[in-house]
């Protein structure tokens, strides 16, 4: 179950609102409630809202498949801060001068998905004949490089050439 809220054209700038995104980004939604409710920045009371309406919508969308729905199940998979438009105003200065003001809009997108849906699908995927298993790393001496991998066949260790010094000239 993955559900998705995006909120466009929030008032803060996405620097801002990034700080806040950053803390709750792969996390369980009741521990990004709970970061997000004692969190002191304004962008996480925006952040908030969209998070409960992406909630929201995933109830909706299980209630459409008919499926099994439990809130606390749900991690935050997605979640993307996105520059809007900038409002651009300008402010009296000095010497009948005007200086820009540039009032930062900003969009944020949350994805929220099911914890169980990669166990399911794998056990589905084993059910039918298929293997759960991750593939087989590769050797070590493999990922390491070439010269690792002759070091690995013959004895000798490899041999790390340092570049010729050269001579200071004189004057």
């Amino acid at each position: 179950m993955e559900a998705r809220a995006i909120q466009r054209s929030a008032r803060q700038s996405a620097r801002k609102m990034r700080l806040v995104i950053d803390l709750i980004r792969g996390r369980a939604v009741p521990e990004a409630y709970a970061i997000l409710k004692f969190s002191k920045k304004l962008a996480a009371k925006q952040i908030h809202k969209v998070l409960q309406s992406a909630v929201a919508n995933a109830e909706q969308k299980a209630l459409r498949q008919n499926e099994a729905f439990d809130a606390d199940r749900l991690r935050v998979k997605y979640a993307v801060i996105n520059e809007g438009q900038t409002l651009k105003r300008f402010t009296m200065a000095a010497m009948g001068r005007g200086t820009p003001i540039k009032k930062r809009t900003s969009h944020v997108e949350i994805h929220v998905a099911s914890e169980a849906a990669p166990a399911a699908q794998g056990a589905a995927s084993a059910a039918k004949g298929g293997t759960a298993t991750a593939a087989p790393k590769p050797a070590k001496a493999a990922t390491r490089g070439a010269k690792a991998a002759k070091a690995a066949k013959s004895d000798k260790p490899a041999k790390n050439k340092a570049p010729a010094k050269t001579k200071k000239r004189s004057k």
